[in-house]
């Protein structure tokens, strides 16, 4: 797994790559504090998985839909200083596959990195329930329920729920007592219903029609 790291502090992007170094299975392909160079050099280094500060220089939110348009394959992983909302929705709109706070641990990242690599999306359960909570309001306040989201099927919400708590594939299929091939089916057809390209962009477009309920 090639990882572009992009971050506007020198001492956090020696640190991160002082924990990749001893990974065999990861590799830093290149480092920049310069967000207006990220989508050029994703490009150039081949990278799999870019790791990105939010508040990098031209916005985290808006390189994050830069890199996606250039490269639509490539996962991101937002990084920021303290868990906020609004940014949070901004980076998931944008693209981004899993949103990690700047204080993780270099074992939380590494873990965090191949949960996303591994095609997973990475959400901690408190910024779930937050951004659940202020998709709810939203919805009682301005929205009428999104297109798709009532087709729905009751196995279907179920799958999407878990998800949205933070369960992976396998740990879907065990909690409700299917086959992980099941689940990965279900959530196809949740994508294709819902017309997203990712479980978090699944999770959010559920949420705003208020048919998504974690405790």
């Amino acid at each position: 797994m090639r990882v572009l790291l992009a971050d506007r502090q020198p001492l956090f992007r020696r640190g991160v790559i002082e924990a990749f170094s001893g990974e065999t299975d990861l590799e830093i392909v290149g480092e920049t504090d310069d967000g207006s160079k990220v989508p050029d050099l994703v490009v150039s280094s081949g990278a799999d998985l870019l790791l990105l500060d939010l508040g990098i220089s031209g916005g985290g939110v808006e390189v994050c839909a830069l890199v996606r348009s250039a490269r639509p394959d490539v996962r991101v992983v937002v990084l920021a200083h303290a868990d906020d909302d609004a940014a949070l929705a901004g980076a998931v709109r944008a693209g981004a596959r899993g949103y990690l706070r700047k204080d993780t641990t270099a074992e939380e990242l590494l873990g965090a990195v191949r949960m996303v690599a591994a095609g997973n999306s990475l959400l901690s359960p408190a910024m779930t329930s937050r951004l659940l909570d202020e998709f709810a309001v939203l919805v009682r306040r301005h929205e009428s329920p999104s297109e798709g989201t009532t087709a729905l099927s009751r196995r279907e919400l179920e799958v999407l729920t878990l998800v949205a708590q933070g369960l992976n594939n396998r740990a879907v299929a065990s909690t409700l007592f299917i086959s992980e091939n099941t689940v990965k089916n279900h959530i196809r057809s949740i994508h294709d219903k819902l017309h997203v390209h990712s479980r978090m962009e699944a999770v959010l477009r559920a949420a705003r029609a208020g048919l998504l309920h974690i405790t």
